[in-house]
């Protein structure tokens, strides 16, 4: 599959809004029978356009009030110190995001625990252990304007080829 088309788009876009969607309803909302619906959603599947199906959890009603922001800087920026590093964070269950950043620091972390005693017990035992960790700084969200997973689909839709 080298390009999507407009159907594609409308799928991804519909199950991105609701994976729940049966095929039939998905069928019907794409406007396609439900045999081309479930292979095009097959093939997106394993052309890693769609790369899993999750449930979105509220944090707060389960208990993970507190959300923070940690920029990891790294004693060293060598290979093998890197990926000890990462393989390190990969297993902590209260870091939700790590991305490598620009500029200072070596990787921003999206931690989430369940009070500022509870973070700071974490942040004391498990963050600064990390193996080649210099320095942390956090910054704390003080409350959520936008959380979304969903991603912008807009720029699709201008590079399909109408079917």
């Amino acid at each position: 599959m080298e390009t999507l088309d407009k159907f594609d788009v409308k799928i991804l876009s519909l199950l991105q809004a609701d994976a729940r969607l049966t095929n039939a309803d998905l069928a019907s909302q794409v406007g396609l029978s439900a045999a081309a619906t479930w292979r095009r959603v097959k093939t997106l599947e394993d052309e890693g356009f769609i790369t899993g199906y999750k449930a979105t959890l509220n944090r707060k009603k389960i208990g993970l009030g507190v959300l923070a922001f940690v920029r990891v800087d790294a004693e060293r920026n060598t290979g093998d110190a890197t990926r000890n590093l990462e393989e390190a964070i990969r297993q902590l269950p209260e870091v939700v995001a790590c991305h490598y950043i620009s500029g200072t620091g070596t990787f921003e972390l999206q931690v989430v625990t369940q009070d500022l005693d509870t973070f700071s017990r974490f942040a004391q035992q498990s963050l600064l252990n990390l193996p080649n960790v210099k320095d942390l700084h956090t910054s704390f969200s003080l409350g959520e304007v936008k959380a979304n997973s969903d991603l912008p689909l807009a720029h699709l839709k201008t590079k399909v080829i109408n079917t």
